[in-house]
């Protein structure tokens, strides 16, 4: 039986007002199965183009970057629609990416919003289309990048401590809430 992948990164960004412009905080947690072993933190634009070089980065200057075997996502965008590219930060970490999500997106809805609002909506669009149909397992949504889904459920199942999200991803949440708006709060 192929081993279960339990030492991975999940990020989350820092809650902003709709009127944002500009740097938003990006968190990393280092979680092996449910404990926490570390955090990371950067920014990133809000409605950029720099999610994932920026995750890349703070992975690979990180202590951890040699234990890592998954990253882990809510959601394909961070800090509004800086849209990350979930197999370009596949091959740039040589890690698997599983991207989660509560419920099935409304892609017609996003679509809309991104040529409304968004800058650089065209490329952001083919990225999120690069990523591919989400699919449902265990209760969430996801998207695979270079994992299976036998292996994407048991990283789900030995990640997962309480509710359906990752641990990774419900303290990435928490500590983005905590440290930008002095209280953590709402469902990771």
């Amino acid at each position: 039986m192929p081993r279960t992948i339990t030492n991975v990164i999940g990020f989350d960004d820092a809650p902003f007002e709709r009127d944002h412009r500009g740097d938003v905080l990006l968190v990393g947690t280092v979680c092996s199965r449910t404990r926490l072993d570390g955090v990371v933190t950067g920014c990133v634009r809000r409605d950029g183009i720099n999610s994932t070089g920026r995750m890349v980065d703070l992975v690979r200057r990180s202590q951890f970057a040699g234990t890592l075997r998954a990253v882990l996502l809510q959601g394909i965008a961070v800090a509004g629609f800086n849209v990350v590219d979930v197999h370009g930060l596949s091959e740039a970490l040589g890690l698997p990416v599983l991207v989660v999500a509560r419920r099935r997106p409304d892609l017609p809805a996003m679509r809309q919003y991104l040529d409304a609002r968004v800058p650089g909506a065209v490329r952001k669009w083919r990225l999120i289309e690069r990523a591919g149909p989400m699919e449902p397992l265990r209760r969430l949504w996801v998207q695979r990048i270079g994992l299976g889904v036998d292996a994407a459920e048991r990283l789900l199942e030995a990640t997962t401590l309480h509710g359906n999200l990752p641990e990774a991803l419900r303290l990435a949440h928490l500590i983005a809430g905590g440290v930008t708006t002095g209280t953590s709060r709402g469902r990771a």
